[in-house]
This record gives structure tokens, C-alpha cells and sequence, in this order.
């Protein structure tokens, strides 16, 4: 007979590691995470710089911690060093490059999809976050330049002429570090960067202040062209530009296609859920940055997965 876990987590980020750390603190020991990239928390990995600073309130938010992992702001190689002591402290299973496909929920069990077959539980909770399926634009790229447009920094190389595109954090936080070595410019379609935290606000404004950074600002982009091999800007308020790379931070977007394929309601551009964020079908819950409006902080997600496994084990106040 297959082996049937009391508790499946897709997706290795904060609001995972909480269910199952706090699961586990309850006495459920027979605990899978499975995640699609090399380790946990990829997408800080992915898309934060080194050095970022990682704050418990993200945003502004003042998020008091309801359960028993104790996080501190901090850097993102703080956070993550962080979280692997978490993980290892506490003998949960992480199994990665392991990419679910959908669940399926037959006779009181789920089956997890993976590829090669799935993995059986009691309870899943759901955990993939926005970032790990970013927004791209809705014009097409040419092929010859699609190694010179990028969603992260890892193949920016310095000296470079570049565009960043998007007005939240972490285009702010794109713009400012490669400032430091490149020639930079940031297109917003707003006239404002409102929608980032006041850090970043001040650090935007600075760097426009010191010509630092180049702001493009209440512009839009209508498409891009290859010009040789570098990236041609169509601007719709300006005249067009050639940049030598552009770097798309514009926010991610909720997986409707594989929420659909499990049974999980869609409203608004986020999962269904209610007050302990468990869906529709019994026993299988949502929780972290999904079921925000745009994204959250690494608080919340602790929150969720500890509300999570109190209604689970029923064992909290």
C-alpha cells in the first residue's frame, strides 16, 4: 500500500515552512514539503539581491507573530540561514525539484501529482507563491533578444545601458543596485512610485536626485524590437530607445490553471477560502502570498501556517 502522509505542503516558502514547523509542534511528525526549484524560499533566492534587507513588516504592515517561529528582520542570507535551521530543527521532510501538476481528493485521501505518479496525504496546503510566476508583458519579445529581457538580475554583468520596468519595490530595489555599475533608467506607467515602502521611496528619489537613476515616469511601453542584438524601446508618450538589457519587475500572478485543476474557486484573483484558510474541499488548504492581493510578508505567511495547523490539529486558542 502507498505510503499516506498526514500532511503534504506544495511549496517550501514562509507560509510551508510554518504549517509544517507547527504541525510538527503539535505532533503530527509524518510531514512532506515538495518543492519545484532547488531549495526552500526560492523566491527569495530568485529575486532578491544579496544583501537585501528582509524586514518582518514588510511594507509598513505591523504584523504581531501569533506562533512559535520567532523571525527578526534581517538580510536575505540571514533569512534564509534562518530558515534552514528551522527546517532541519525539526525533522520535516523537503523533497525539491518536485513540481505538482494538481490534487485530487478520492474516498478522504488526496493524491498529490507529481511527475512519475503522486504523493498521498491527509491534508495538503497549498504555498506557491506570485513571484514564482512572474508578470511578463503582453507584447511579444523577439527571439533574438529574449537573453538580453530578464524578471531577476542574474545575468546583469555591469557596464550595461538598462531599463527597468515596474514602479513596486523591486523594481526600486533593481534599479538602485545596478545604479551602482551600469547606466540605469526606470519606466513606470504612474507618475509616482506610491505603491513602494517609504525606504524604498526615499532610496528611488536620492538616486533621481544624485542622476543616478533616470526616471521614465507616466510612460508606456507598446513593444520591443531587436536593433542588432540590443533591445528597442517602443515608448507610446516618447520617442523610442535602445537599451542594452531590460529587466521586467512587475509583480506576479496567481496560477489559475493549476488552482482550477485541483478544484480550488477563484475570486478576485486569489483562492477561495475561509477564516483558516482551508478551501472548499475539506482538508485542503491555501495559505502565504497567494491569497493576497499583492503579495505579503514573510509574517503572514508565518501566521497563516500556524493558523493553519492549530484548525488542523485543533489544539490553539
Amino acid at each position: 500500500m502507498d505510503k499516506v502522509y498526514d500532511m503534504v505542503i506544495v511549496g517550501a516558502g514562509p507560509a510551508g515552512i510554518a504549517a509544517a514547523v507547527e504541525s510538527y509542534m503539535l505532533g503530527i511528525r509524518n510531514i512532506l514539503m515538495l518543492e519545484k526549484d532547488e531549495n526552500h524560499n526560492a523566491t527569495i533566492r530568485k529575486y532578491y539581491k544579496d544583501n537585501k534587507r528582509v524586514d518582518k513588516d514588510w511594507k509598513g504592515q505591523k504584523v504581531e507573530l501569533d506562533g512559535n517561529i520567532y523571525f527578526l528582520d534581517g538580510t536575505k542570507e540571514t533569512t534564509l540561514d534562518f530558515f534552514d535551521e528551522v527546517i532541519k530543527s525539526h525533522g520535516v521532510e523537503l523533497k525539491t525539484h518536485t513540481e505538482v501538476s494538481k490534487i485530487e481528493k478520492t474516498d478522504g485521501i488526496f493524491d498529490v501529482y507529481i511527475a512519475g505518479g503522486s504523493v498521498k496525504a491527509k491534508y495538503v496546503v497549498v504555498t506557491i507563491g506570485r513571484m514564482g510566476k512572474p508578470n511578463k508583458p503582453d507584447y511579444k519579445i523577439p527571439a533574438g533578444i529574449k537573453k538580453r529581457v530578464g524578471y531577476t538580475l542574474d545575468d546583469c554583468v555591469g557596464d550595461e545601458k538598462i531599463l527597468v520596468v515596474g514602479g513596486g519595490d523591486s523594481a526600486i530595489e533593481y534599479a538602485v543596485d545596478l545604479s551602482e555599475k551600469n547606466d540605469v533608467a526606470i519606466c513606470y506607467r504612474r507618475e509616482t512610485f506610491r505603491r513602494a515602502n517609504p525606504t524604498n521611496q526615499r532610496d528611488i528619489a536620492n538616486a533621481i536626485a544624485h542622476k543616478e537613476v533616470r526616471p521614465i515616469l507616466g510612460v508606456n511601453i507598446s513593444g520591443l524590437e531587436d536593433e542588432e542584438g540590443r533591445v528597442k524601446v517602443l515608448f507610446d508618450e516618447i520617442e523610442l530607445e535602445v537599451y542594452d538589457r531590460v529587466i521586467y519587475a512587475i509583480g506576479g500572478t496567481t496560477p489559475s490553471a493549476f488552482l482550477a485543476s485541483s478544484g480550488i474557486g477563484e475570486q478576485d484573483g486569489k483562492p477561495v477560502h475561509d477564516d483558516n484558510y482551508e478551501t472548499a474541499i475539506e482538508g485542503l488548504f491555501v495559505a502565504g502570498d497567494i491569497t493576497q492581493e499583492s503579495g505579503g510578508s514573510i509574517a503572514l505567511g508565518l501566521n497563516h501556517g500556524y493558523k493553519i495547523a492549530c484548525h488542523i490539529n485543533n489544539n490553539c486558542i
